[in-house]
């Protein structure tokens, strides 16, 4: 038995493993950013929804307090009871999705029904979904991760999967979800090692029912006034050439905080979908180039974590981290992509920024679980004291 195990067992105190630094600090800044954007772009919007002012940031700072705590508790529950627990974690987040068409309970926004009524918010299950179903990935990958670079069918199978989490979401529907839930999946099994010709077949497969997906008159719409904006730029393309001009008003250092025009009844959704184009008017590129900075820092950071946990042969955690990273990363990128007109217009929030309790929920638990992997990963090359050393060899 291993000597630290022995010392443990014999109730020796070890101490406290600070928090990591680098995965705390962007994070803490990211939050900062996101308190005071929402701040200044939600105003005119609750003014105009006969809301209180600080409507929209008072209910941001409750929902970022909440996951702190959940956070909290994420940061003490061991990896190896989520290991434990991750078999049935694909059906618990399939059921997840579901529960919005339960009469009663879900609610529809939009024309999307993609939220549960919980009734003092509402609260989009799909950002559960998504720990639920990385949570078993994590634990399918574990266990099989040697025979993906051989088997088809072991690389086809978690594809599969995210599949059939596809076609709930294009139910609700939420294409956008369905794409990032699509590529978290590929890139934890591309990172496992799954052949490339495996991967590139499964691609030209998937491709088809995307592009049909795709065909929906209003997501046609989309896709041609992304095409062309200005063609349409009071009806189609007003979402993102707003948004274009917001980023073309900011210029080097900003309009100024608070300073913003675009965000007075012009830019839509400008404290959720579009937060990015107001923080770009009215910080600049600076203020662009510092939050790519530290979502840089954060995801480089967690995929590092992921790396360190497979060179110490937890698997698990490695692929847990993993899936974390690639999530915050390219819904990151995505919902940037969509304020600069380089994607399509979707309903995806800035991590840590936007607001949407939803999403600050979910973020601060899977960072948290990250300090825990972090922490797991410490205690083992924690140097033992002369005491617990002379514990461990009696």
């Amino acid at each position: 038995m291993d000597n630290r195990v022995q010392a443990y067992r014999y109730g020796e105190t070890r101490r406290r493993v600070p928090l990591d630094p680098s995965v705390i600090i962007p994070a803490i800044l990211l939050a900062a950013m996101g308190l005071v954007m929402v701040g200044s772009a939600s105003i005119a919007i609750a003014e105009a929804q006969s809301l209180p002012t600080y409507h929209y940031l008072v209910r941001h700072i409750m929902f970022l307090a909440m996951g702190i705590g959940l956070a909290l508790i994420f940061r003490v529950i061991s990896t190896r009871h989520l290991e434990y627990i991750s078999q049935p974690m694909m059906l618990i987040g399939l059921l997840l999705l579901c529960t919005v068409f339960i009469p009663g309970l879900g609610k529809t926004v939009n024309g999307s029904t993609r939220w549960i009524d919980l009734g003092l918010a509402n609260f989009q299950v799909v950002e559960a979904a998504k720990l639920a179903l990385i949570i078993y990935m994590a634990g399918y990958l574990a266990k099989r991760g040697e025979m993906l670079r051989n088997r088809f069918f072991d690389t086809l199978k978690p594809l599969l999967i995210a599949a059939l989490y596809t076609f709930v979401l294009l139910w609700q529907p939420d294409l956008g979800s369905a794409v990032v839930i699509t590529m978290i999946i590929g890139g934890m099994v591309w990172l496992a090692g799954a052949a490339w010709r495996h991967l590139f077949i499964l691609f030209t497969l998937a491709s088809p029912a995307f592009a049909l997906a795709a065909m929906e008159p209003y997501r046609l719409r989309r896709i041609i006034s992304f095409m062309d904006p200005w063609a349409d730029p009071f009806n189609s393309g007003f979402q993102l050439t707003q948004a274009l001009i917001a980023i073309g008003r900011g210029e080097l250092l900003g309009v100024g905080l608070g300073a913003s025009i675009q965000k007075l009844y012009y830019l839509p959704e400008a404290h959720t979908d579009f937060i990015f184009a107001v923080l770009a008017e009215e910080l600049g590129l600076a203020g662009v180039v510092f939050v790519l900075l530290l979502f840089a820092l954060l995801v480089g950071r967690i995929l590092v974590i992921g790396c360190l946990a497979h060179r110490r042969g937890r698997h698990f955690a490695g692929y847990l981290a993993w899936g974390v990273g690639l999530w915050i990363g390219l819904q990151a990128l995505i919902s940037m992509g969509v304020n600069m007109g380089l994607l399509p217009t979707k309903g995806i929030t800035l991590p840590l920024i936007s607001s949407g309790g939803s999403s600050v929920l979910i973020t601060c638990m899977i960072i948290g679980l990250v300090l825990r992997i972090k922490h797991e990963l410490d205690r083992e090359v924690e140097p033992m004291s002369p005491v617990r050393q002379q514990r461990a060899v009696r």
